[in-house]
């Protein structure tokens, strides 16, 4: 078997129309069609192709550690825009051993996200 590149992630949120305008407003992902499921949900597709299908949970505490990342191109301009746009964002730093660059940051809900800058 031999793996693609990852379609979509999955995130629970405790609410679809408080979290989605993060992922659309601040990350510039556009809304996709999604079937009903007969649950609140919103599939969202981010400028690189990948897709995040935010999936309403009430009572959703998000896990500790557990995170997702984006590729990008030049991390600090990344990093520049998002405090731009207000988000908190940790300072990029070095993944030992290489010359690959991550930051963290976190939606509304509390989960977290990587911004990653390959070497």
């Amino acid at each position: 078997m031999e793996l693609g590149p990852v379609h979509h992630v999955s995130i629970n949120v405790p609410d679809v129309e408080a979290a989605a305008p993060f992922y659309t407003d601040v990350l510039g992902m556009a809304v996709l069609d999604r079937p009903d499921f007969g649950f609140n949900g919103r599939w969202l597709q981010s400028p690189g192709g990948g897709e995040v299908h935010l999936i309403e949970v009430e009572g959703w505490v998000p896990p500790t550690g557990q995170h997702w990342a984006f590729k990008v191109d030049d991390i600090d301009a990344a990093v520049a825009e998002l405090r731009g746009r207000g988000v908190k964002v940790d300072d990029p730093i070095p993944l030992p051993g290489t010359a690959a660059r991550q930051t963290f940051f976190f939606d509304p809900a509390g989960n977290m996200i990587e911004l990653n800058q390959p070497a």
